[in-house]
């Protein structure tokens, strides 16, 4: 005898086995993607002069960009040193944490056939935006020198 889900049979969601791995499907492409990227960053060192190309702002301006020391930061979180990973770009480290935590979300979501919505209002954007911005300032001010990467 087959067990029929009432609640999800009255939302109309698919319930089989089939269902749930079309539902992760795209979850699990973005997560093979991301571990992809971080397996590759791995095992090409970005502290090597030569593997990876040098910031543009950096080269340009001299500044810092929030994007600075990112590769190094992933590749000493891939290598489990989390302090250097933090020495490297601390928000690149919040922006992995971040991920595991939406991706995670989503794929519950997946599983229960919810959609995944994230709804930022402008408020939220321009916060983000603040934030990136108050960042990139510190990390180039004399005393912000703790944020370099």
């Amino acid at each position: 005898m087959r067990r029929v889900d009432i609640e999800r049979a009255q939302q109309g969601v698919p319930t089989g086995v089939g269902a749930v791995a079309g539902r992760v499907a795209v979850p699990a492409g973005v997560l093979a993607a991301v571990a992809g990227a971080f397996a590759y960053v791995g095992t090409v060192d970005p502290n090597e002069p030569g593997h990876y190309p040098v910031c543009p702002l950096l080269r340009l301006t001299g500044v810092y960009c929030p994007g600075c020391g990112g590769l190094r930061s992933a590749y000493a979180f891939v290598h489990g040193d989390w302090v250097t990973a933090l020495g490297a770009n601390a928000l690149a480290v919040t922006g992995y944490l971040a991920f595991a935590v939406l991706w995670t979300v989503w794929v519950v979501h997946a599983v229960r056939g919810r959609p995944m919505r994230i709804d930022l209002g402008p408020a939220q954007l321009w916060s983000l935006g603040a934030l990136l911005l108050v960042f990139t300032v510190v990390r180039n001010l004399p005393f912000g020198g703790w944020l370099h990467p």
